[in-house]
């Protein structure tokens, strides 16, 4: 099982992962538009963000989007900001959510970053359980503004 990031062709994997978490979405029917494509390739070209997939014998298994933030703070260290995390809704609960985390926490760490951060939904009380037996702080209130 590796994290690398996203090929093109993992693209319709990535977004069924994406699409429900309470059902395994089938990659062949999930429809790749235009706007799908423009914000992969800019994810893809961008050396700040990362699309990465937990794989295993050519099964997309999970994904999450890194994107890694300069700042003045943490000693001018960068800080990895982890977003859409998902994993198969049929292989819950083995570990990999676990393992997913703790790789991608690596990558930001190989990467000089001084911390993770992420937001979860108010309403996801078995993901912030999860986030926390992962040694995340609750340290914040998050606020987020629809445009």
């Amino acid at each position: 099982m590796i994290l690398r990031p996203a090929t093109r062709a993992e693209l319709p994997a990535v977004l069924a992962l994406l699409a429900d978490e309470e059902r395994v979405v089938d990659p062949a029917t999930v429809q790749v538009t235009e706007a799908y494509e423009r914000a992969f390739a800019a994810i893809e070209t961008d050396p700040r963000n990362e699309m990465l997939v937990l794989v295993e014998e050519g099964l997309v298994l999970g994904c999450l989007q890194a994107t890694y933030i300069p700042g003045l703070g943490k000693g001018g260290a960068e800080r990895a900001l982890v977003e859409a995390v998902r994993i198969r809704a049929d292989r819950r609960g083995t570990g990999l959510g676990r393992r997913l985390m703790e790789l991608a926490a690596d990558r930001a760490r190989a990467r000089g970053c001084a911390l993770v951060q992420l937001t979860s939904n108010k309403e996801r009380a078995g993901a912030h359980r999860f986030y926390a037996s992962l040694g995340y702080a609750r340290s914040h209130e998050g606020f987020k503004l629809t445009l």
